[in-house]
């Protein structure tokens, strides 16, 4: 259970930091988060480096589907939080210009991508075993993707954060797939590129 809650809280306000302040309130707000609650569940605060995680062999399929849920519950409060308590709603337009869905996808599979390889190497490896880095390397990374390819698809690079910003409108459901698709396709990448590159690390 304390696995589960502490993904929901770190959810919560990742999505929060995203929707309020952009690349740079979510990167802020997810290293916070990973330092608080790293211990307790690993951090992940995004479905796709859950699956990313349990590809690599460091999760079981039920603490994924439990991370998946309680991490899609935190997005979702705090997008209610923000579109109801702070009156901070998005202008109900699609992130992505039609003329441009090949960019945005390749931007989120790119972005996940580099997210997942580096939680992956930074926070699972017997090599950075005990680092203390770790938490300003993958919010880095964060800030470092919203910063040069955020600007094709809004930058989310998690299922959840992407869903949070649909629901507070800052995203639209009819390109949640391109979300979806781009987060789940990086994150799986990166971990079949992991154990490869490291198949002593099991």
């Amino acid at each position: 259970m304390k696995k589960v809650i502490t993904e929901f809280i770190g959810t919560f306000f990742l999505v929060m930091g995203a929707a309020l302040g952009g690349g740079i309130g979510a990167a802020l707000a997810l290293m916070v988060m990973i330092y608080a609650g790293g211990h307790i569940s690993g951090a992940h605060y995004n479905p796709a480096v859950s699956l990313a995680v349990w590809i690599r062999g460091k999760s079981t399929l039920g603490d994924m589907i439990g991370y998946w849920m309680s991490q899609l519950a935190g997005g979702i409060l705090a997008a209610i939080v923000v579109a109801n308590v702070f009156g901070m709603v998005g202008p109900a337009t699609c992130a992505i210009p039609d003329d441009a869905i090949v960019k945005g996808l390749v931007a989120e599979i790119l972005g996940t991508f580099a997210l997942a390889y580096v939680v992956l190497n930074v926070a699972t490896a017997k090599g950075t075993a005990g680092n203390s880095f770790y938490g300003i390397a993958i919010a880095g990374t964060v800030l470092a993707m919203a910063t040069v390819i955020g600007k094709f698809s809004g930058g989310a690079y998690n299922p959840a954060v992407a869903i949070g910003l649909i629901i507070q409108k800052s995203f639209c459901w009819s390109q949640i797939w391109i979300y979806l698709v781009g987060a789940f396709a990086g994150a799986g990448l990166a971990a079949l590129i992991f154990n490869m590159n490291n198949p002593d690390d099991k």
